[in-house]
């Protein structure tokens, strides 16, 4: 453990040639073999972008908005980060150009500059540099993502503040780790260097020599083409790394490791007397294996509004493979758009699936789509899973067909609704004060509820059951609520409110008891769930999706 005050050894990820080459999943991998060893490991994103956080960006362009325990919404990357390392990370951990730019001005207008002239050097690429400090401050080793690729101009500032950190500190405190494309041309039956060889001459031309090139390929790069790329970019060879495509990013650990990745970073950055001698690798290994060697599969269908752009559901995609690996089942995904249900109809779309799961969302478009599926899986005894906006269409279907309320809605989709089953806190609290308490984490003026927040689970319920507990924390990222007002009109149609906040006001999970598994829930539990360890929710879900393609009776279970 680093000692308080030390400064905490580095590791900057860049990446050239072309985006989407995997960065954030190659600092993740060589993030969780250093764990591996012993260290205590965090990581960060840096994205170039002026938006000062990714939570008004469109789902279509940017995927996901993955959300921390401290209610920050961030780059998708972050949820990388947290499915291959036990640390827990915050808004702290992810920094964009906006917070940067917002952060100096604010400082400009309060004084904090004696009237200096404020510029990119020293004062945003100083604040660059303090926002590393006190995201990494404390741990052996950080690692940091620089978004983007290597030549575009807005990603000038934060490549000078590491090379500014590289040089104050010195090479055993930072090293440069370069993500770079090999491609492969079929018609002349060869991987060409040449990218990778333009991209780190790019990098040197401000001051960055990388020690460590991660050379992305279709194979395995042979010892002459790793040979060569040494010498062009005076890159030692042993740390010139092949990352060729594999069917399983939990693999990629296991790759890096092999190569000795993790013992060059751990020598460069002189870990040796702090990390284990050999990296712990067997609980990715039982990962890899239960995924290579499934007992059982599934095909569970995501009803969602973004499929086209699955990255928009990521941490939904991966949870119910994680759900699938405690279990040794494979999950096959089956993308359907919410608006097709609403034109074909839900029999059509969602015959032959083991499971529904309708996830979160924003707007009308599509949402009679997603309340038709829960439905149709509420009607035909399928294994259903509302998470967020899934949780409210359910609930809009019970109070149609159930409770005989005719045209609920929520009033995010229809202000005019005669029953608001769903809507924000001040459309619907009471006149004696019942519901003007603040839920922690809640903003009675309608604002998004952020962050890990606890609930009390029902004693005697699935949801019970499922967790085990009576208390438990998910986290939130969403603006309307259930109606306390249809409560007991919905009880009495036979839903069950299986969790609520802790102080009563917010209801958290509804069930229906008379289904074979129909649970939806506000939060969102799939930020929570990891490779090694699941989620006991979606874990349960697939579970029930087994049963349900078995006939009501699982296959035998793999001996642990």
């Amino acid at each position: 453990m680093t000692s308080p005050g030390s400064v905490t050894p580095l590791v900057f990820v860049t990446g050239g040639v072309v985006s989407s080459l995997g960065k954030g999943i190659a600092a993740a991998s060589l993030a969780a073999i250093l764990e591996a060893r012993g260290l205590r490991v965090t990581m960060m994103k840096l994205d170039p972008y002026i938006n000062v956080d990714p939570g008004t960006m469109s789902p279509f362009q940017h995927g996901e908005v993955y959300v921390t325990d401290d209610g920050a919404e961030t780059d998708l990357d972050l949820g990388h980060y947290e499915r291959f390392v036990n640390t827990r990370l915050s808004g702290r951990n992810s920094i964009t150009a906006g917070k940067i730019y917002e952060n100096v001005i604010r400082k400009e207008r309060a004084g904090d500059y004696l009237g200096a002239t404020v510029q990119v050097i020293p004062h945003i690429t100083d604040e660059i540099k303090r926002c590393i400090d006190t995201a990494t401050t404390g741990f052996d080793v950080g690692l940091v993502e620089i978004g983007g690729t290597v030549g575009d101009i807005e990603s000038l500032p934060f490549l000078e503040a590491i090379r500014q950190i590289r040089t104050e500190r010195g090479p055993d405190k930072a090293l440069f780790m370069h993500l770079t494309l090999v491609p492969y041309i079929a018609a002349a039956g060869e991987l060409k260097t040449k990218p990778t060889q333009h991209s780190v001459k790019e990098l040197r031309s401000i001051g960055i020599q990388p020690d460590v090139l991660l050379c992305r390929s279709e194979q395995p790069l042979p010892d002459g083409e790793r040979r060569k790329i040494a010498s062009f970019t005076n890159v030692s060879e042993k740390a010139v790394i092949s990352v060729m495509d594999l069917d399983n990013i939990h693999k990629i650990p296991m790759w890096l490791h092999a190569q000795g990745l993790d013992q060059v970073v751990a020598e460069r950055l002189r870990l040796d007397d702090r990390a284990a001698e050999s990296a712990d690798l067997s609980e990715w290994l039982a990962v890899v294996e239960a995924a290579e060697y499934p007992i059982d599969e599934v095909t569970i269908g995501i009803v969602g509004k973004y499929v086209d752009h699955k990255d928009a559901y990521k941490s939904v995609g991966e949870a119910l493979k994680h759900g699938g690996i405690r279990q040794r089942t494979r999950v096959n995904l089956k993308w359907l758009e919410s608006q097709d249900i609403e034109r074909d109809g839900a029999a059509k779309v969602l015959e032959g699936l083991d499971g529904i799961l309708v996830p979160g969302g924003f707007g009308d478009r599509g949402f009679e789509g997603k309340v038709l599926a829960a439905q149709y899986a509420r009607e035909n005894g399928i294994p259903y899973f509302g998470i967020c906006y899934g949780m409210q269409a359910a609930v809009v279907d019970v109070a149609r067909n159930l409770a005989g309320l005719e045209d609920a809605n929520s009033t995010e989709n229809d202000k005019r609704t005669p029953h608001p089953v769903i809507g924000l806190i001040t459309e619907w609290r009471t006149q004696s004060g019942e519901i003007e308490r603040r839920s922690e984490g809640s903003d009675l003026g309608g604002t998004m509820r952020l962050g890990l927040q606890e609930q009390r689970i029902k004693p005697g319920t699935r949801a019970h059951e499922i967790y085990g507990r009576d208390v438990v924390a998910e986290r939130h990222r969403h603006r309307y609520e259930f109606n306390n007002r249809y409560r007991t009109q919905l009880e009495e149609a036979g839903l069950v409110i299986s969790a609520k906040s802790m102080d009563d006001l917010l209801v958290e999970m509804v069930e229906l008891p008379n289904h074979p598994w129909f649970i939806a829930c506000q939060a969102h539990p799939e930020f929570l769930s990891t490779p090694r360890h699941g989620h006991p929710l979606f874990i349960g879900f697939v579970r029930a999706a087994r049963e349900q393609r078995a006939g009501g009776k699982l296959l035998k279970e793999a001996s642990a």
